[in-house]
């Protein structure tokens, strides 16, 4: 799914970045060190993703690209929740293909800039388990209210 933002490539990704921020790993690996209960684990991912997802990874290739000559801007992401995730992997860890999702942030020839993501259902519905189903569905909903937060058009297919 591609998405016009309608504002500035740079507006929205510091938008996006403050309403999805980076995963704490310290406070993760710190947590992992003292052996937590996984309501510890849920109670501290609660806090860090404050619109469910979390950024587990960006990738900003784009001063290497300028060196081809091209202008066009893309960042990507690695956005997710663990909490979330685990409900899926004790039924398959192969679930780990989509979790967390891609995301990415772009502009295109005329200027305008675009949010693209992967519809969650659309891949873990491949996996032929309704448990792993209704977390995807999920997912959409989570998605939707998090684009709904970020004044971005929510496409019908995540409600």
């Amino acid at each position: 799914m591609s998405i016009a933002v309608g504002e500035p490539f740079d507006v929205f990704r510091a938008r996006y970045e403050s309403a999805v921020p980076r995963f704490e790993a310290e406070r993760f690996e710190r947590l992992v060190e003292d052996e937590a209960d996984w309501d510890t684990i849920r109670q501290a991912t609660a806090e860090n993703a404050p619109h469910t997802f979390i950024i587990y990874w960006t990738g900003d290739f784009n001063a290497l690209l300028r060196l081809a000559g091209d202008r066009l801007r893309c960042v990507e992401y690695l956005m997710g929740n663990h909490t979330i995730a685990q409900r899926m992997f004790h039924h398959n860890p192969a679930i780990q293909l989509y979790a967390p999702l891609r995301t990415a942030i772009h502009e295109d020839a005329e200027g305008e800039t675009w949010f693209s993501v992967e519809q969650p259902s659309s891949h873990f519905s491949s996996f032929g388990s309704p448990d792993i189903t209704e977390v995807g569905l999920e997912l959409d909903r989570e998605l939707a209210a998090l684009l709904e937060y970020l004044g971005v058009p929510v496409p019908a297919a995540l409600t």
